[in-house]
Parts: C-alpha cells; structure tokens; sequence
C-alpha cells in the first residue's frame, strides 16, 4: 500500500475510514470551545450574570462568531454587563450583519436611520420590513406616507403601519390614528389586503433566511464510515433573551410642517368641511394648518343652519383658490372652491 495512503501508529495501520473519523473529531473539539462560550455567555444572561455573559463572547467575538458579535452589541446597547456605548453597539452589529446574521443586520439598519444615514439605511429597513420586522415597518410605513426617502404610497404607508400596530408597536398605533384623517376609506381597504399578503410574504422569506443563515453558520459534519453521525454542539442564534428596542423616529403629522408663510390678503375662500360639532371643525384646522396648500391662509368658521362651515380664507383669486383645492384633493381631503368672503 502507498505509503501516502496510511498512517502508522506503533507499527499499525490505520484505515482511511479511521483517519477521517479521527480528522473529524479534531475538528470538533478544535470548534467547541468557541461554541461553549458563546451558550455559556447565555447561559450566563440568562442567570443574570451580565459581566461574565460579556467575558465570554469576547473570544468568540474577536474570533469573528457572528452570534457573539451581536450578543456583545445587545449588551452594549442595553448598558448590561459594560457601559452604554452605541457606537460600539453599531460597530459590532455591522461585523455581525457582515456575517449574515440578520437581526444585527435589522438592528444596524434601524441605528444608521436614527443616527441620520437614512439613504444607507433603506435597503436594510426595506429588508428588516420583508421579513417582518414591526419597528421596520413602522419606518417604511412612515417613509411611504410623507414621501421620504421612499416613493409615496398611501396604500402601502397604511398596510405597514398595521402590520406594525398588530405586532404591539406603541407608536404605531398613534400614526394610524393620524393617518386615518388623511387616506380615504378606499385606500384602508385596499392596504387591509395588502397587509395580509406582507405578512405571508414576510413569514416565508424569514423562514427562508434564518434556515440559509443557520446552514452557513454551522459546519458540516463529515460521518466515518459505518459510525452515528457527530451531533452539533449546542449553539442558540438569538442569545441574548431581551432584544434591543431600537426606537424608530417619532410619528409626525402626517402633513410635513411648513415654515410660517405670511398671512395671505385675498379674500377667496376654499370650504375644508362642515361639522355638526364646532370643536370638530377647530380639530380638522389643527389637522391641516400646516399644509402648504394653505400657506398664509386663516381659519373662518361661518355658522349654517345645524352645521358649523370650515373654510380657509385669503387665496387672491378663484385660480389660486382652485390649485389649493386641486393639491388637498390629490393628498385625498375634500374641499371645493366657496367663493368671496
């Protein structure tokens, strides 16, 4: 037999199959280590032990272990085990999402937004909201509503938002609020069905990246011949049991704040509503003040009958009067032209 094709112990000859069984327990107790401490890390979390969860991920961390890359970002967002550091927090979920590990890549994503890298941001949002993830969807949602950095889409604004709302976001439940004076009864319907498609699409695609991710992570493991297959060492993904709550930006109006215009001087009047109520009227200018198609305008309630008339006054001329009607309606509020006051 070739001498290459063997190996010999104390005169005796060892069988390839025996070899490749040797190599690969080698290799096994050359990788446990790594993945002990990093489950010990949680182990230690999980008892409370912030400072000894961080001592252990440390090595795996340096090593480049995408689990204890984020584990440590986790705690150094959340302040356990260090001090608060969130620009370390964001170093360590970008080595992490570099890696493939995904919900550092969600949370890398959300902290470039928060941190004003909203352009680098998107992809990963628009990612982090595919697969489901509720704060993600608020951001999208917001971004779709006010046509920042993502195109304007009511339909689309709405379903995130309740996706998001579903899942318990807090702020989401406020922005829906501020978005249903705005998107008319028609477009909330459509977005209801659209919600359910993005949440089957998003169950899908996450289950379809987690299982991607969990098979990159872990190494092969190569059987001998006629032996039971090596079981892989006990490893957990999402280590740290308290995810990191990255905040979303907070909901504006759902009209973007203008500058103070001076006050206009004409006296054609566009009609915004009329209420049975008078506060009613008074809280739909609240709503609409700041919409720059009534720049300069003021408010003129004009009592009629059982109904209080809310109109905007100062357009110089029917035509302007006219174009500010024309761009309310497209943002989908009623209004029409009400002639001189």
């Amino acid at each position: 037999m070739a001498r290459s094709m063997v190996w010999r112990i104390a005169g005796t000859v060892i069988p390839a199959e025996t070899r490749a069984a040797i190599g690969v327990a080698v290799l096994s107790l050359l990788a446990a280590p790594a993945l002990a401490d990093v489950k010990a890390g949680v182990d230690a979390w999980t008892a409370g032990d912030f400072t000894r969860a961080v001592a252990e991920w440390q090595g795996p961390a340096a090593a480049g272990d995408a689990d204890a890359l984020f584990n440590l970002a986790q705690a150094y967002r959340l302040g356990r085990g260090v001090e608060t550091d969130n620009a370390r927090a964001r170093q360590l979920y970008e080595e992490a999402a570099r890696l493939g590990h995904i919900k550092a890549a969600d949370n890398y994503g959300l902290m470039l937004f928060q941190e004003g890298e909203q352009d680098k941001a998107m992809p990963m949002i628009r990612a982090a909201s595919d697969r489901g993830d509720p704060r993600a969807q608020y951001v999208l949602g917001l971004s779709h509503f006010n046509a920042d950095y993502a195109p304007l889409d009511w339909v689309r604004a709405y379903a995130l938002m309740t996706l998001a709302n579903g899942a318990g976001l807090p702020q989401a439940r406020d922005a829906l609020a501020q978005m249903d004076q705005y998107v008319p009864a028609a477009q909330r319907s459509q977005a209801q069905s659209l919600a359910r498609e993005l949440e089957a699409g998003a169950r899908t695609q996450r289950a379809a990246e987690l299982a991607a991710a969990e098979l990159t992570m872990r190494p092969p493991v190569i059987a001998a011949a006629n032996q039971p297959a090596a079981q892989p060492a006990p490893r957990t993904t999402l280590a740290v049991a308290a995810p990191v709550a990255v905040a979303a930006p907070a909901p504006r109006p759902a009209t973007r704040p203008q500058p103070v215009a001076a006050p206009k001087q004409g006296t054609w009047r566009i009609q915004l509503g009329a209420f049975g109520v008078a506060a009613n009227a008074d809280r739909m200018w609240n709503q609409l003040s700041g919409n720059a198609a009534l720049a300069g305008t003021k408010k003129t309630l004009v009592p009629s009958g059982k109904v209080t008339r809310l109109l905007a006054t100062g357009f110089a001329s029917k035509a302007e009067a006219a174009r500010a009607c024309a761009a309310l309606k497209r943002q989908g509020q009623a209004c029409l032209v009400a002639g001189q006051g």
